[in-house]
């Protein structure tokens, strides 16, 4: 298990051979980039600056990665999280969740993102193409996505 909240961008290739380097009990790895888009709500954006709590950030992150673990035989996870302002384009977010299974794998993944965009403590201002800012507010899409791993089916340990 590991947690990481950074300025600099990351390697996703360097970051999945360090996790599974010397690990032969992994039998799939699974990943998720978020990038900054160039397009928000039907607007053009530019840039987006992301700000957290220094402390607290890490301490939910590694709660959610922690409960990943109870629900799925993982041997690795790790996410890695930026923040400052970044461009379209850039990496913003790097999730990766490394099992004996693939379906462990893939279900793990999809749940800390799931979990990590409705509760981890980033706040998020987009700069539009004309130079305007506007905070993002949480989405209703978000916030469906996350309720699945509320239920008991969701709370399965999968294997």
């Amino acid at each position: 298990m590991a947690v990481r909240v950074q300025r600099e961008d990351f390697d996703v290739g360097a970051e999945i051979a360090a996790l599974t380097d010397g690990n032969a009990q992994i039998g799939g790895v699974t990943s998720f980039v978020g990038l900054v888009r160039d397009m928000a709500d039907g607007e053009r954006t530019s840039a987006m600056t992301l700000e957290h709590y220094p402390g607290m950030t890490e301490k939910m992150l590694a709660e959610i990665d922690a409960e990943a673990h109870d629900r799925w035989p993982l041997e690795a996870s790790l996410i890695v999280h930026r923040y400052g302002r970044l461009e379209a384009g850039d990496r913003i977010v790097l999730v990766i969740a490394a099992s004996p299974h693939r379906d462990a794998a893939f279900e793990a993944c999809r749940f800390l993102i799931d979990w990590l965009k409705t509760r981890a403590p980033f706040w998020k201002l987009e700069e539009t193409a004309d130079g305007a800012t506007r905070w993002v507010e949480a989405k209703d899409s978000d916030d469906d996505a996350a309720a699945r791993w509320e239920t008991n089916e969701g709370k399965k340990r999968a294997g």
